[in-house]
């Protein structure tokens, strides 16, 4: 069998013997870096010429604290040491001011533990202070002995110095590499001398090409692939829906995430004993929105005091509108934009983030994306609606699409669309419908206006291929390099 092999390669193999060496020995003898020389290895390792061993081994170290400790003594070493030499039985009340305040009672716990000391009546009474394996590790680290040797022979004292924060372990790695019997017959072989990588004008002009030795280069070995930057699939999907809306005439708009429960709920004619209005299902805040102008007309029908509708019956508590609540949809953004703007034509549409209390598995999130889009004008009709929708649908790679009869409490008729995917079958994607009149006549809307949510997680899970919504959201640095910029449906 024939190898092609690199400069380093040959270098390296040619270092080698079928005992092992160190990778930073094998540096040394060929003049290659630690890192040129354990790529060439691996190399060879590839090819059946070499064999890496990688290595963990553990070290120890002191801390700075550790370090005062080595220098000086232990401070039970120091006390017993400085008490000693004074009287064998000193009051416990004066070692303070003979050892200082911010030691002594480390001292003193180390000596008591470690039988140096008992305390009778106040008293504290030396006995005596054997130099210990504690001491012995710390000496030995001092001078830098260190090595995963200290580990079996003093197990419990260097457990004990860890957790006294005075020896901390750190773990590294040794790389061992030896030649096959192949690499060993091979180096035998091989003779280091120049090779040309790269035709240069100087190497033909002068006609060097002629009697120099060219590189050669394996043709049917895989290129390292190349991880490039590129927009995460999810944001890269927003920002395809975002254009779509744009290049068919939409405005975008933006809101607050913070809303009044007078425009999340009570503007969208949803009753205030609705579920959805529940503690369990809703982020409620501890603050309050005042009013907007013309509230009253919103409290008209919901008591039912107008002749368009029965309204939902009871008292509509304005406290109850007031409270602040983390948007539950984008639909407050919209039906806002649209009081503020009642006049025709109006086309927009909102991309962002809402929030619900949901419990997190592979289809639900607490929070999650939301389009919302409203079109108002003299003469729509649910076919208009239909016909924006599948229009955006196609865009997005849908090829059948359906709607369904649903109910929304702010919306009659009401619609869900459905696309169709091969291995699922329909699948529904949001909902639409086109405005009530209790929606828009309190808020001076006159015309009818075609409105739509659709739930971007749902469709990115159909683009991309997932099963798991949350997927969208993990850093999953693997996932985002192997993900194709586009991916059909």
């Amino acid at each position: 069998m024939e190898y092609v092999l690199s400069p380093n390669e040959k270098k390296v193999l040619k270092s080698l013997s079928s005992s092992e060496k160190r990778i930073e020995e094998i540096a040394k003898e060929t003049g290659l870096s630690k890192e040129a020389t354990l790529q060439a290895s691996y190399m060879l390792d590839d090819k059946g010429l070499a064999k890496v061993n990688e290595r963990k081994r553990i070290f120890f170290r002191l801390t700075k604290e550790g370090e005062e400790y080595a220098r000086k003594g232990l401070p039970e070493r120091r006390c017993f040491e400085l008490l000693y030499s004074k009287s064998n039985k000193i009051p416990i009340s004066q070692i303070k001011e003979l050892f200082g305040e911010k030691e002594s009672g480390i001292a003193i716990g180390w000596m008591k533990k470690k039988g140096w000391v008992r305390v009778e009546d106040g008293m504290l009474i030396l006995l005596s202070a054997p130099y210990g394996e504690d001491e012995v590790v710390l000496e030995l680290l001092h001078a830098e002995q260190g090595n995963e040797e200290i580990l079996h022979r003093f197990r419990n004292s260097i457990e004990e110095l860890m957790r006294r924060g005075i020896v901390v372990s750190e773990e590294t790695k040794e790389f061992y590499v030896s030649a096959t019997k192949e690499g060993v017959a091979l180096s035998n072989k091989i003779e280091l001398e120049e090779e040309i990588s790269q035709l240069t004008p100087d190497i033909i002009r002068r006609g060097e090409w002629k009697y120099k030795r060219f590189r050669k280069y394996d043709i049917h070995s895989h290129a390292k692939s190349a991880n490039i930057g590129k927009i995460h699939p999810y944001q890269r999907l927003i920002e395809e829906m975002r254009d779509i809306f744009l290049s068919m005439g939409f405005k975008e708009i933006k809101g607050e995430i913070i809303q009044s429960s007078f425009w999340n709920f009570d503007a969208l004619f949803q009753p205030q004993d609705h579920p959805a209005r529940e503690m369990q299902d809703t982020f409620y805040l501890d603050s309050m929105s005042e009013l907007p102008n013309g509230y009253e007309n919103v409290k008209e029908v919901h008591e039912g005091k107008v002749d368009y509708t029965e309204g939902w019956g009871g008292a509509w508590s304005e406290e109850f509108a007031k409270r602040n609540v983390l948007r539950t949809h984008t639909t407050a953004i919209t039906i806002r934009y649209l009081a503020e703007n009642p006049e025709p034509p109006v086309k927009a549409f909102c991309i962002d983030r809402v929030y619900r209390r949901e419990a997190i598995d592979p289809t639900h999130t607490p929070e999650f994306e939301q389009l919302e889009g409203v079109v108002m004008g003299e003469g729509l009709s649910l076919k208009h609606l239909f016909g924006y929708l599948k229009e955006f649908y196609a865009r997005m790679g849908f090829k059948d699409i359906r709607f369904r009869p649903g109910y929304f409490p702010y919306t009659e008729p009401s619609v869900e669309p459905e696309v169709f995917i091969e291995g699922l079958g329909w699948v529904e994607l949001g909902g639409a419908g086109i405005f009530r009149e209790e929606v828009t006549k309190p808020l001076g809307i006159k015309y009818p206006v075609l409105a739509w949510g659709l739930g971007i997680s749902r469709v990115a899970m159909l683009r991309l291929g997932l099963d798991d919504l949350r997927k969208l959201y993990h850093p999953d640095i693997e996932w985002l390099r192997s993900e194709p910029i586009w991916r059909r449906v």
